[in-house]
């Protein structure tokens, strides 16, 4: 009897933190397929509403690393149950939010609570689970943390249509509250006896770098790679990571372990959720985009197209895990993200206006391929350290997601913009290039097809595709080189030759 609670104990622990893992990957993606209602209901500039999705990513990546610190020091439970509650009050502050700045404020409040409560959560499946146990767990919660990245388009589309944008952070109320209710009497408090204080500076340093970094790449587009502007931002982010390493260099108990940085397992494990950034999450941000603004879908169709990018996270990252009994991890993701690129060339092929069957095929190749290292990463990201420093090396594989994907969505668009005002220079002037290159990457046709006489509808739509499909060109190259480089990281060292002793020989 005893053994059976143990077990349910355990179970809804379990259940307590994939609910989080779901829900709260869903309050970041969600958000960007409403942001067209938010600013008709709130008003304010273009950089205002795309700070309301890179608000909560900023904020998340730069707080996971302390979270993790933080729930050494202090406990794992604690954590994750006032990260979980926190988000869980903010949900509802958000969603009666009358200015679109205290939205965007407010919105990187959630961003640290998600991060307290993912550290927290990680490292209590780290304690609970042992051996395979533990890589099952892992997996259902890559599995909820990717349903929650890949559905929040889903299910926010159906929200805004049916009710209206307020919704997407109600239901972000409610399922924090029944996470924290599962938790709060179940899970065990465990702590790092040998942990010592939060590194204030690096924190600071980390945060400062991460924004000013985001900054100069959304300036990108308006001024230019190489104008003065950028460029000073771009060297004073590079001033500010310096200044963090020589933080964490002079660190008895750093933040970020940066010996670890010398194994090529380590690194190659890191190198994963960037590539899985850049072949499924850019996808999510700009796939709406394209369906609702240029392609002219309906929210509720968009929402529902995105499905083929979407289902395969349902179960392919629970079976990759499985799959890991039998086949090597790195064998694994290296096939996927194979699978990954070859979606996105194909994906680049398909033009403006094509049936909806012709990028089903396409984006289902990317999901399924995205998704099988996403039911790895987790488990091989702590795999390197003791168990007792669970905490750090979830605080680190999760920066490395965070981080990689806000910064490869704020890129991409970039890139996009930059790429249409290329297509466009000859055409129209610069001033009105950038304008219209700016509405059509945030997916706002009507607007660029009024700032962009003489050129036709059917021609700014050839332009998109042609912009769209060098970008797709560019997120497989990149998405193939990771998937070379990972997997010449992640294989199994070859064991040592084994010492023979010399035969004697007598006299």
């Amino acid at each position: 009897m005893a053994a059976r609670n143990e077990s349910t104990r355990r179970a809804l622990v379990l259940l307590a933190v994939c609910m989080a893992g779901l829900i709260l990957p869903l309050e970041y993606t969600g958000p960007a397929m409403a942001l067209s209602a938010i600013g008709n209901d709130l008003g304010g500039s273009a950089i205002a509403l795309a700070w309301v999705v890179n608000a909560f990513a900023l904020s998340f990546g730069s707080a996971i690393m302390a979270a993790g610190t933080l729930a050494d020091l202090y406990g794992r439970k604690r954590m994750f149950c006032w990260g979980i509650g926190s988000f869980t009050i903010l949900s509802i502050i958000v969603s009666c939010a009358q200015d679109v700045v205290f939205l965007d404020v407010m919105r990187g409040l959630q961003g640290i609570a998600a991060a307290l409560t993912m550290a927290g959560g990680a490292a209590t499946l780290a304690q609970e689970f042992e051996g395979h146990a533990r890589t099952k767990a892992f997996g259902l919660l890559g599995t909820a943390f990717g349903l929650g990245l890949a559905f929040g388009p889903v299910i926010s589309g159906a929200l805004v249509e049916f009710f209206n944008w307020r919704a997407i952070f109600l239901l972000g109320a409610v399922f924090g509250a029944l996470a924290w209710l599962l938790a709060a009497p179940r899970m065990r408090e465990t702590r790092d006896p040998g942990a010592r204080h939060l590194d204030w500076a690096g924190v600071l340093a980390f945060s400062a770098m991460l924004v000013v970094l985001t900054f100069a790449i959304m300036q990108i587009p308006a001024h230019g790679w190489r104008s003065a502007s950028v460029l000073a931002l771009l060297g004073t982010a590079i001033l500010l990571f310096v200044l963090f390493i020589r933080i964490e260099q002079r660190q008895q108990r750093p933040m970020l372990d940066l010996s670890l940085f010398g194994d090529r397992r380590f690194v190659g494990v890191q190198l994963l959720p960037i590539a899985t950034a850049l072949s499924f999450i850019v996808l999510l941000i700009l796939l709406p985009l394209r369906f609702v603004g240029v392609e002219a879908l309906g929210t509720g169709q968009a929402g529902l197209l995105m499905m083929a990018l979407s289902l395969p996270m349902l179960m392919v990252p629970f079976i990759s895990a499985m799959l890991a009994r039998h086949i090597a991890a790195a064998n694994l993701c290296f096939t996927g993200l194979l699978l990954a690129g070859l979606g996105l060339i194909w994906l680049a092929a398909i033009e403006v206006g094509s049936d909806w069957l012709a990028f089903c095929w396409p984006m289902l190749l990317i999901g399924v391929g995205s998704a099988i290292p996403w039911g790895l990463m987790d488990d091989l990201s702590i795999k390197v350290v003791s168990v007792e420093r669970a905490g750090m090396a979830t605080g680190i594989f999760t920066t490395m997601r965070a981080c990689g994907e806000a910064i490869c969505v704020a890129a991409a668009l970039a890139v996009l913009n930059s790429l249409l005002q290329g297509q466009l220079a000859g055409a129209l002037p610069g001033d009105n290039a950038a304008r219209v290159a700016a509405e059509l990457s945030t997916g706002n046709f009507a607007a660029a097809q009024s700032s962009a006489q003489p050129l036709t509808a059917a021609g700014l739509m050839s332009l998109y595709s042609q912009a769209f499909k060098a970008l797709c060109y560019g997120l497989a190259a990149l998405t193939l080189s990771a998937a070379l480089i990972s997997r010449w990281a992640l294989r199994d060292r070859a064991p040592a030759p084994t010492p023979h002793a010399a035969p004697r020989t007598g006299r």
